[in-house]
């Protein structure tokens, strides 16, 4: 990886704050490897600036500390919530169209918590040999098929 280290896709404030080790296994390292050379790195490459990751991959413990899904990506190292710098939702939707605009290998792109205009909280990423290619979107909790992008 260029970009991204694997400590920065392990780091959990909740980890940290609840005493968890959220230390990765060899095979879920490998995992996010290939989420950050298929993924991550180009995307930032693309991007021409930092992007967060607030969220990488979780042991089981922190999954349930967190509320995450009990069939999470995040679980084997697949996944990775990612924002702008700045946090701000219409720069969040701009990296949001970069992602489909680069046609990006990932298994599952989620615009999280949407706001009114579309605009997502934070995107949920992943990258899995089976490359599904599903987008889906997350308003109010519940989520739906598919991801409206403006064309701006």
């Amino acid at each position: 990886m260029k970009y991204f280290t694997i400590n920065e896709l392990t780091r959990s404030a909740t980890a940290k704050r609840l005493g968890i080790d959220n230390t990765a296994t060899k095979n879920i390292r490998l995992n996010l490897e290939a989420l950050g050379e298929n993924i991550l790195d180009p995307l930032r490459e693309a991007w021409g600036a930092p992007i967060i990751v607030t969220s990488g991959y979780r042991c089981q413990r922190l999954n349930k500390a967190v509320g995450g899904a009990s069939n999470s990506q995040h679980l084997y190292g697949q996944a990775a919530d990612i924002r702008t710098v700045s946090d701000r939702r219409e720069d969040n939707m701009k990296l949001l169209r970069k992602i489909i605009e680069m046609e990006l290998p990932f298994d599952k792109l989620i615009a999280e918590y949407v706001d009114s205009s579309g605009r997502p909280d934070w995107i949920h990423i992943s990258y899995s040999p089976a490359r599904r290619g599903i987008k889906l979107t997350c308003k109010g909790g519940k989520y739906s098929l598919g991801i409206k992008i403006d064309k701006k």
